[in-house]
């Protein structure tokens, strides 16, 4: 599945030359990969409070085109690769159809003394599963 969201950048998103300061870029990603789990049906609340947690490993991220205040940027994610608990999610963000970056978040799923475990079979989601085309 790939999913799809929108946001607008704010002017304290900015740095001195009007660009999206690239920390902020983590900031969109991450709001982007829970729009994906929120609409995939992923109960994030119920998750941690089961003792759960989905722990970012690694981020990768190519920066192509600056984004600045005003654009509105469309955020895709989709599941790249997920085996027991591991899973990467691929992203890109685009500006007017440009692509502005491109990342790739590693992730794990850890129980509650910070170990990785599968995802628990309810969280098993058919969005998680890479498209074999991607």
């Amino acid at each position: 599945m790939k999913h799809s969201c929108e946001l607008k950048v704010r002017t304290y998103e900015c740095d001195g030359y009007n660009h999206v300061n690239n920390a902020n870029y983590l900031n969109y990603l991450v709001y982007a990969r829970m729009e994906f789990l929120n609409d995939a049906g992923f109960d994030f609340s119920r998750f941690t409070e089961a003792g759960y947690g989905l722990i970012v490993a690694k981020v990768c991220i190519e920066y192509k085109t600056p984004a600045v205040f005003g654009d509105v940027l469309t955020i895709t994610t989709w599941s790249k690769r997920h085996r027991g608990p591991y899973g990467v999610f691929q992203q890109e963000i685009r500006k007017a159809g440009l692509l502005a970056a491109k990342a790739e978040v590693t992730w794990f799923s850890v129980d509650a003394s910070g170990r990785p475990v599968p995802l628990p079979p309810e969280y098993r989601l058919s969005e998680l599963t890479p498209d074999p085309s991607d």
